[in-house]
């Protein structure tokens, strides 16, 4: 049986006991589906609300605790390195517990953290506290992605991978809209606070809402044939185009919504928090995007979708090099857009490519995704404080390049753009 996937054996059976062969996963529109993307949907408020919840206040917390705009990013980087390097043993531990455990686990240790962070003494405390943090929310990402390519029919598996993607951007968003009015009222620990209490009804929605996993079997291997597996997936080029893309898309997604923050409240605009705030509502533009590119990689295929998804990020980000704020919220929208079609369809494809270890192939996707976060997403701020934000835009652009350069050459063939 290959190691951490089978499909044949429900979650709570016997080493010995065999499952019917035939079950295929749940079909759109069944019942079981429906909870599922609904129970998916609320582990991503829970996640993504607290991994950003500083986000939209990040000028407030610098202010505050008078940090520069570089290490009031750090509350988001480190929370983002927690869950980067934390992915890979959540992910071996799903495969001896199972998913739906495992998920578990995870989302309730981070809120119970995401309810300590308001409390932090100093500025050192806080960035602590948000390591911690990500390092629970480490169990949700890539488990999900495993769960769904088990639970799901193969023929709805990138559509119910689009609608997971696309109840992440609704958490990020309700986040970052909460944390704006509530920090400028009352400051950032309060943003924070609120945040965790709407992860929190998430959480138990979570738990209410996710049904037993079917398509599970323990896994009885050991952590050398684990690290076996973690090595034919790092040898295989077509999953390390799509771990560049995670990389690379991530870390200047993260970068664009860090700064364009500070951006726009200084000087021509001096925008308040709140008005801020109010540009994360372009992850609305993500939530459709990310279902509607999974629903056009039948008729298109994956790397045409994905190519259309780099392009119109690309594309949006230069309309942010403008000094008219129609134009970069425009453009912001569209560059969102495109961000989350491209994402959307990199995570599902990294299930479809893993025949065997998929929890790890989605585990590498993910710490490829939140290394760039926190690497690239705060190397921005260097270039933000040292050049400004055209340079910004601009590098970022250069990203969204490479990777469509790189998805293009390694995905050729209308054989591999259909897969």
């Amino acid at each position: 049986m290959p190691d951490g996937y089978a499909g044949l054996m429900p979650q709570n059976a016997s080493p010995g006991t065999q499952a019917s062969p035939a079950w295929n996963g749940h079909p759109k529109g069944s019942r079981s589906y429906g909870r599922i993307l609904a129970g998916l949907s609320c582990a991503g408020v829970a996640t993504f609300a607290q991994l950003y919840s500083t986000q939209a206040v990040l000028p407030l917390l610098a202010a505050d605790l008078q940090v520069t705009a570089a290490e009031a990013a750090l509350t988001i980087s480190l929370a983002t390195v927690g869950l980067a390097a934390t992915v890979i043993p959540w992910s071996f531990l799903a495969d001896r517990i199972g998913r739906v455990k495992a998920m578990m686990w995870g989302i309730s240790a981070a809120t119970v953290l995401g309810l300590l962070v308001p409390l932090s003494a100093s500025f050192g405390m806080l960035l602590v506290l948000r390591l911690l943090e990500g390092m629970a929310l480490g169990g949700i990402p890539a488990i999900a992605i495993a769960y769904l390519n088990e639970e799901v029919s193969k023929a709805h598996a990138a559509l119910a991978a689009g609608s997971y993607v696309a109840g992440t951007t609704l958490g990020g968003l309700s986040g970052r809209l909460v944390a704006g009015p509530a920090g400028e009222l009352w400051g950032w620990r309060s943003a924070a606070l609120a945040v965790s209490l709407l992860a929190t009804l998430a959480a138990v929605a979570f738990l209410v809402l996710v049904p037993r996993a079917r398509g599970f079997v323990p896994a009885r291997a050991g952590f050398r044939s684990a690290t076996r597996t973690l090595g034919g997936h790092l040898r295989n080029i077509r999953l390390l185009a799509l771990y560049a893309q995670a990389f690379l898309m991530m870390g200047g997604f993260v970068a664009v919504y860090n700064y364009l923050g500070f951006r726009l409240s200084g000087a021509p605009f001096g925008l308040p928090a709140t008005v801020i705030s109010l540009i994360f509502l372009a992850y609305l533009s993500g939530t459709f995007s990310s279902r509607w590119a999974a629903g056009m990689t039948s008729k298109y295929g994956r790397r045409n979708v994905l190519l259309g998804g780099l392009a119109l990020a690309a594309g949006g980000l230069a309309l942010t090099l403008t000094s008219s704020l129609v134009l970069i919220l425009t453009g912001l929208v569209v560059f969102t857009g495109g961000f989350f079609a491209a994402h959307s369809i990199g995570s599902g494809w990294t299930g479809a490519i893993a025949s065997t270890g998929r929890a790890q192939a989605a585990s590498l996707y993910n710490l490829a995704y939140y290394m760039g976060s926190s690497l690239l997403g705060w190397a921005g701020g260097l270039v933000f404080q040292a050049w400004g934000w055209s340079t910004l835009a601009g590098a970022v652009i250069v990203l969204a390049c490479l990777t469509a350069a790189t998805v293009a050459v390694v995905h050729s063939g209308p054989e591999t753009a259909a897969r």
